[in-house]
């Protein structure tokens, strides 16, 4: 059985957080994009699980909502302003090549079609959207 991570997250720089408290990691990898987004110049405000998309799961055919992990607003190296969706996920739920199980695979059709939606969503409101994996976060790409 896999335990479940959550714990608290107490921003150093509470005035750049603009969603609701307590914020909760709920892995490790997200408290490291907390604590990235808290401390960096470039990030102006930060959110966590702050927008709510419907879509149709696929497997049940019922509507539900999409609540991705992070929403950012940061100024980039040519100072230009950009907000984006941010989803944290294994590699191993993004990818049917990487799926190690059967619940892996459900995961990422479900996945698929919440993105799906995400994009949509993002089309509408001049945001981005970006899944990031174990990849991004511990190579130095992000």
């Amino acid at each position: 059985m896999v335990r479940a991570y959550k714990t608290k997250f107490t921003p150093k720089n509470p005035e750049k957080y603009k969603g609701t408290y307590p914020i909760i990691a709920r892995s490790s990898w997200e408290l490291a994009v907390f604590t990235k987004f808290d401390a960096h110049p470039n990030v102006l405000q930060w959110a966590s699980e702050s927008v709510k998309i419907p879509y149709q799961n696929p497997l049940t055919g019922k509507f539900s909502r999409y609540v991705p992990d992070l929403l950012v607003v940061y100024v980039d190296k040519n100072n230009k302003k950009h907000a984006e969706l941010i989803e944290i996920k294994p590699i191993r739920e993004t990818v049917m090549e990487r799926a190690r199980t059967k619940r892996d695979k459900i995961a990422i059709t479900v996945n698929k079609a919440k993105w799906k939606a995400a994009y949509s969503f993002c089309r509408k409101n001049n945001l981005m959207f970006r899944v990031l994996t174990e990849e991004q976060l511990f190579a130095g790409k992000y």
